[in-house]
Formats: structure tokens, sequence, C-alpha cells
């Protein structure tokens, strides 16, 4: 089926895009000089910096998560697609601020290589350059291979507290790997997203079926299966994840789900009983929900479900104040 979307010329949704949210931010954001990149305006100038970055169409992942607490700096890949290399670049040599630059942006392909690259390019000029991928997806086997999906959120948002209170960039590395560590994230679609220049769907599903594991562009899942009660799906979606760390009785975590762009709140919500009656089952404690739109995939009806272990510092950096377009919280 054919997507409608209000947009103006397809080969101008980027600048479009990067102005509408430098309007949004009523200053606080301005253009990267040659490069498809915003940063703050207000960065300080003593702090390890921090930059993500992705293709578009996943808004607000990762082109509104800039501001205090967050990036410090984002580069806007086409739709779907990864940041060119001289972008990135620019992008690294904006936000650095003599502390060296962490880079923190998922795990595919072409996001790999370029910004591989682009690091490479920057400690050539003398920049001090690490990266933390998000690798969060259960449903690819190999941990090495993890796409980066829903739990980007909480990576980002650790990153975000650890650039602006580590005093190096090892130490601020550390700190977000160790996120890592203790976040999987698990996804389900019952209906494609869209190509926005072309309106046409990214993946087909049958009327009465769903994927479970589903990549955030829809790249295939752990399996294709009938449609299925809120209570059966969240049951065997919760198993997955909590079997994946593992997490165990006595653990604190918390919970994201993750709107990937056409499912309605009061699905989240009926998911969200059965979640907790599972976790509280298996003697888990849930101490912070967050629910809404953090990384979407356009129209896309689906989700994806989040779980991160907490300790003291985790649950400190995640309660930290931040202020975006994208997401804010505290003073």
């Amino acid at each position: 089926m054919h997507s409608k979307k209000i947009i103006n010329a397809p080969d101008r949704l980027i600048p479009e895009i990067m102005e509408g949210l430098v309007l949004a931010s009523h200053g606080s954001l301005v253009p990267v000089e040659g490069a498809d990149a915003l940063i703050r305006a207000d960065m300080p100038d003593d702090k390890v910096a921090l930059v993500i970055g992705g293709g578009s169409g996943h808004e607000p992942m990762y082109t509104a998560y800039v501001g205090d607490g967050l990036a410090d700096a984002s580069i806007l890949g086409n739709i779907f697609a990864a940041p060119t290399p001289d972008h990135i670049l620019a992008a690294i040599k904006a936000a650095d601020r003599g502390k060296g630059v962490l880079l923190v942006y998922g795990n595919y392909a072409g996001d790999n290589m370029n910004f591989d690259i682009a690091s490479e390019m920057a400690e050539a000029e003398g920049l001090r350059v690490r990266t933390v991928r998000v690798m969060d997806d259960v449903a690819v086997p190999r941990h090495e291979d993890r796409r980066g999906i829903g739990g980007a959120f909480y990576q980002v948002k650790v990153a975000g507290t650890a650039c602006r209170e580590a005093s190096t960039l090892e130490e601020a590395a550390a700190r977000v790997e160790h996120a890592r560590e203790n976040l999987r994230t698990l996804g389900v679609a019952v209906s494609a997203g869209s190509m926005p220049e072309t309106g046409e769907p990214t993946f087909s599903l049958g009327p009465d079926e769903l994927e479970i594991g589903m990549g955030a562009h829809g790249e295939p899942g752990v399996e294709r299966r009938k449609m299925m009660s809120a209570q059966d799906l969240a049951r065997e979606m919760t198993t997955l994840l909590v079997d994946d760390l593992p997490y165990r009785s006595g653990d604190r975590v918390a919970i994201l789900f993750n709107n990937l762009g056409a499912t309605t709140m009061m699905e989240l919500l009926i998911v969200n009983r059965t979640v907790r009656s599972e976790l509280e089952a298996r003697g888990i404690e849930c101490v912070r929900t967050d629910m809404g739109h953090y990384l979407t995939c356009q129209e896309m009806q689906g989700f994806s479900l989040t779980l991160i272990k907490l300790d003291d510092t985790l649950e400190a950096d995640l309660a930290a104040p931040c202020r975006s377009i994208g997401y804010s919280q505290g003073a």
C-alpha cells in the first residue's frame, strides 16, 4: 500500500529536517558548516564531546537528541542511510573541545564503515576519538553482529551524562560500555514503515502476520508468526530478553517501550501489564518505565521492548537532567 507523506521535494528532505530542528530549538542548535549535522550552540569549552548520528527517518533518534545532558552534535544521514565520512569528520572537529570525542551510533555495516573512516581521518589530524556502538538487538545470535535498535535511547542518555561528568574520554567510554553490557532489546512489527521518497513499504507482512525480532528497517527477526494476543506476545518477548543477559532474581531494571511510529499508547499500556507481571514473577524489580517515541521507522506499526539492568551509577545516569527537542527531564 502506498503511504502518503506531508513533504515537499523528496531530494530536499535532509536540509528541511535540519532547518525545522534549528527553528524548533530557538537558538540552542546551529548547523555544522559543510555537513548535514547539528551542534549545540552553548557547548561548554571543557568537556568530553559526544557525537551521535545515523540515518534520518528514525526521529527523534538520532537527530533530536542534541542538547545539555545528551549529545553535543549529531550527523544526519539520508533516509535510513549512514552519514558520509566527510560529514562525520566535520561534526567531530566542530564538537572537539580538547578532551576527546566519543562516538555512539547503531551497529550497521554502513555506519560502521563510515564512522571508522571518519575516526581515522580525525586521529590523523591529532584528535582523540573513541567509539561505543549500540548493539542491543537480541534477535541476532552473535553479539558482535547485533543491531542497534530502540535501546539506543538509553545508551545515548547514559553517554550524555557520562560525557558531561567524566574527566577523561576513557572514563566516559567505560561508563557507556558498561551500559551496553547490561542493555537488551527486542522488536516486533505488525505492519511496515515506508520510504518517504517513494511511499513504498520497506517490507511486507500478511494481514494476519507479525514479525518478532525485526530490525529498525524491517530486517528479518526471530520468526514470522500469526497474530496473537498482547499477553502472549509480551510473555514471549520478555522471556527472550530476560534469558539473553540473563537478568536474574534481585536485579533492578528500567523498561523502555519504544513506539516504532504507529502504535497507540493503549497497546503499549496493555503490553506493560504482562511485562511487569512476568518480571515480578522472576523477582526482577522495575524502578523506571519509559514509554513513547524514541526510535521510529516512519509509520511502522509495532514496538520494541528494552531492559537495562541497573546499578547505582546507571540509575543515576538515566535520572540525570537533560534537555533537547527530542527528550527532556529534570531541571
